[in-house]
């Protein structure tokens, strides 16, 4: 599994806030989830099912408290 830092890898940003922003890499299986503050960190890694779970639940409003 990569550890999200080859070059390889196409990186979206998706959400940005006072200069941080999140970026999305789709790879394999998997999707890589990182601060675009801190590039060289190991991003956060999802099945594609929890992916979607998420992304269900954003677009449903689960996180808007947050």
């Amino acid at each position: 599994m990569t550890d999200g830092s080859s070059s390889e890898l196409v990186w979206h940003r998706v959400s940005c806030d006072g200069g941080a922003c999140v970026e999305v890499a789709a790879t394999g299986n998997a999707v890589l989830v990182r601060s675009s503050v801190n590039q060289g960190a190991l991003p956060v890694t999802l099945s594609r099912g929890e992916w979607e779970t998420f992304l269900a639940g954003v677009k449903q409003g689960a996180f808007d408290a947050v």
